[in-house]
């Protein structure tokens, strides 16, 4: 038999794993960690808000930016 070990993100994953094993009757064990970063901010904001940034934060590193001249108006930056 083997053994695996899920790594949920948020406190809903966890939650739906436990009822799954608990409702198999498989046994399982609670360990505690120091959650990383990306998982605190994860708790915090939740999954979406926080792919949305990452992938923001990516768009930025290729250079999918638009510099704003401060001197005009928004509308004349735009145009």
């Amino acid at each position: 038999m083997e053994t695996l070990i899920m790594h949920p993100e948020t406190k809903e994953q966890l939650a739906a794993l436990k009822a799954i094993a608990k409702a198999l009757k498989v046994p399982f064990k609670k360990e505690e960690r120091e959650l990383t970063e990306r998982e605190k901010t994860i708790n915090l904001y939740g999954i979406d808000m926080v792919n949305a940034i990452e992938k923001a934060e990516e768009s930025i590193k290729k250079g999918n930016v638009k510099t704003l001249d401060p001197t005009k108006s928004l509308w004349e930056n735009i145009q």
